[in-house]
């Protein structure tokens, strides 16, 4: 037993000792990656919108990327198009299903930072590491690790708090949560450089972390923007395929259905041209990851007071809601959604492709944000896009939102389902005449001339990449 424990060990050191030579020649053959970044994210690639716009940002100055994450749902087409772009897939771990939560978190924790770890050695060396923050846990941890490796800096994004997301699951004073705000102050003070979304979190990173940040707000890509007519007939017409609310409402099993009109938009015949048909239903959109810090109950709600006011005989016009996403709550609010009957209101829940999302957010007439930020110091980038699109937007009150959403100017903001069902009847009453608070804000939106993401990035990361 002796000997056969002897050559185990033996048989160990020599793996190690050959693991090591060989990362050592990994690192020297690497030498030099000045040009080269590495973006991470312990999560979905393709619903990492502001990771991919950074990734863009780096390949547009030149520097090589490696965009490392899980690849679930597909990127934004220029990221895969870019030369200078290299997906890094990380496995995805299924949860463990045998023993206590606690050993299965544990066990998910170890394996995905050893997945982590092995994926960032495997890169060329980067000069620079960006991480997105949350997830931080094992993120931040395994990425100062491979920092240390290749000798490189790092640049943590704080999105929000991790713990407080886990909060919202487990509550504030769980063991778990508390393990995970200590490691998030802990570890996060070892970066070389930080990122924020807002003001906000600027000072309570400062104040409550001793860590220093660089405020670099949410802007839009330059392909959020409103959508011509006929681009909207086009995206209409491929989502009348497979979803009803696009199709019109005449259209029946026993009607047949040209093909040349959508619910909202038809070929006039005289001349060929697209136009809008003057019996549309309002548009109205909103976008979620379908997680706890997102109360859909509160639109379901608000939609049911809306029918209720064309039942009492208030002139407001049909309402088509379309939600967009993924994410784990999805099934359970489609099971409410099944359960409402409206005559006036219909509601779909498409995933829809990157290209065609800024599409219908450039087609929408309403946009609404339940997003309620578990930290209260992060702001909702769905709303960002939307503005970039100019479309006026209702979105639920909490802490910092009055950095983003200017109420009675761009938007409105609500507390409670009865105050955004009397916001609706506002907006759309009398819809479609231009006149009224809903065209006053998309004007404003259009005369405000916000920065873009590339402009505002150029001014703000830029400079600390040397």
């Amino acid at each position: 037993m002796a000997v056969g424990g002897g050559v185990l060990v033996l048989l160990l050191a020599a793996v190690v000792a050959a693991l090591a030579a060989w990362l050592w020649r990994r690192r020297q053959v690497a030498a030099g990656g000045a040009g080269r970044v590495c973006v991470a994210v312990l999560g979905d690639l393709g619903r990492s919108p502001r990771m991919q716009y950074h990734a863009l940002s780096l390949a547009r100055h030149g520097r090589d990327v490696a965009l490392l994450g899980y690849l679930q749902s597909r990127p934004h087409g220029d990221v895969l198009r870019s030369g200078r772009i290299r997906l890094v897939p990380v496995s995805d771990l299924w949860g463990l299903r045998v023993g206590p939560k606690l050993f299965q978190y544990v066990v998910k924790v170890v394996v995905q930072a050893v997945q982590l770890l092995y994926a960032m050695l495997k890169i060329d060396q980067p000069s620079y590491i960006l991480l997105q923050n949350p997830p931080g846990l094992p993120a931040i941890a395994v990425t100062w690790l491979a920092c240390l490796f290749w000798r490189s800096k790092l640049i943590i994004d704080w999105h929000n708090y991790g713990y407080t997301v886990m909060s919202l699951t487990h509550g504030r004073n769980h063991p778990l949560v508390q393990i995970a705000k200590w490691y998030e102050k802990l570890f996060g003070r070892l970066s070389d450089y930080n990122l924020c979304v807002t003001n906000a979190m600027k000072e309570d990173l400062w104040v409550n972390c001793s860590i220093k940040a660089v405020t670099l707000y949410d802007k839009p890509a330059a392909y959020f923007k409103e959508t011509p007519l006929e681009l909207q007939h086009r995206l209409y017409m491929k989502l009348a395929e497979d979803y009803e609310p696009f199709k019109p409402r005449y259209v029946t099993e026993s009607v047949s259905w040209s093909g040349e009109k959508s619910a909202f938009t038809e070929v006039d015949e005289s001349n060929g041209h697209v136009k809008k048909s003057g019996t549309r239903p309002a548009l109205l959109i909103s976008s979620t990851s379908w997680t706890e810090d997102e109360d859909f109950s509160v639109l379901l709600k608000a939609l049911e007071g809306y029918e209720q006011y064309i039942n009492e005989g208030v002139k407001l016009p049909p309402l088509v809601c379309v939600i967009t996403g993924k994410g784990p709550l999805k099934d359970y609010y489609n099971g409410l959604i099944n359960k409402l009957h409206f005559k006036h209101i219909q509601i779909c829940t498409p995933w829809l492709e990157a290209e065609d999302y800024p599409l219908l957010l450039g087609s929408a007439d309403l946009g609404v944000c339940l997003h309620k930020s578990s930290s209260g110091l992060d702001l909702p980038m769905k709303v960002v896009d939307m503005f970039g699109c100019c479309l006026p937007v209702c979105a639920i009150h909490f802490e910092c939102l009055h950095e983003l959403v200017k109420h009675n100017e761009n938007g409105l903001i609500f507390r409670d389902s009865d105050e955004l069902a009397a916001q609706l009847k506002m907006l759309f009453l009398e819809f479609p005449t231009l006149e009224g608070k809903l065209h006053s804000f998309r004007k404003n939106l259009r005369a405000c001339k916000q920065l873009r993401w590339d402009e505002s990035w150029d001014q703000t990361v830029l400079p600390l990449l040397g």
